[in-house]
């Protein structure tokens, strides 16, 4: 106890790490992914700009990105941000390797989401004259919107999952405090103390991002 005490400041500082990583990998990562995500259910045979040559090569890289365990794809990523960012360790890295593996993981929640407006929906825009990029903006995403906010809701949960390992090239984070003071210094205490500060943030995120859908749903 008397460890965590002395610990505290650096513990409060580890759970806003988690948070700013988290934070910009899921915007910058739920960028990417809303395009790519478009992109596949746009050109699906039948869809508004229906290409199969360029869904296949979509369909691809995503199915050949997405399984690949974060551990892996961290050490095989190092040399692209070394050369996108100028570091291959750190925090920047930890968020530009992170970006990357939610963009293919979101693309896949985007799709599938964006696969639940009933196509109705869709006919009767395009009947009453609407274009494409008017059909994606007004009609598409914001009968999707509901469904995409609890998707994205996974996804940050995911992201403090994946966040842990940040340690393992340089990042802070609560994953990183847990396993420096904790596991590796045989305290408990210190390791339970930021897996209840990960617990806390993850409720109240899972919370918020409910509570987004179910105001999404009753529009």
């Amino acid at each position: 106890m008397e460890s965590l005490i002395e610990l505290q400041p650096m513990l409060w500082q580890a759970a806003v790490e988690t948070v700013y990583i988290v934070a910009l990998t899921l915007f910058f990562g739920g960028i990417g992914g809303l395009v790519l995500g478009l992109a596949l259910y746009l050109t699906r045979g039948g869809a508004l700009f229906a290409n199969r040559a360029v869904y296949g090569v979509l369909n691809v890289v995503v199915n050949v990105f997405r399984p690949i365990p974060f551990i892996i794809f961290l050490a095989a990523a190092q040399p692209l941000a070394r050369f996108v960012i100028g570091s291959g360790s750190g925090n920047p890295a930890i968020i530009f390797t992170l970006s990357l593996a939610a963009s293919f993981a979101i693309s896949r929640i985007v799709e599938q989401n964006l696969l639940t407006v009933q196509p109705g929906v869709i006919e009767a825009a395009r009947a009453a004259g609407a274009g494409p990029a008017r059909i994606v903006g007004t009609v598409l995403l914001p009968e999707a919107l509901g469904p995409l906010v609890l998707g994205y809701t996974f996804i940050f949960v995911a992201l403090v999952d994946m966040s842990a390992v940040a340690g393992y090239i340089g990042g802070g984070g609560l994953g990183n405090f847990a396993l420096l003071y904790g596991y590796r210094q045989f305290d408990p205490v210190v390791t339970w103390a930021a897996v209840l500060l990960i617990i806390v943030l993850v409720q109240l995120v899972q919370f918020l991002g409910n509570w987004l859908a179910r105001r999404a749903l009753r529009r």
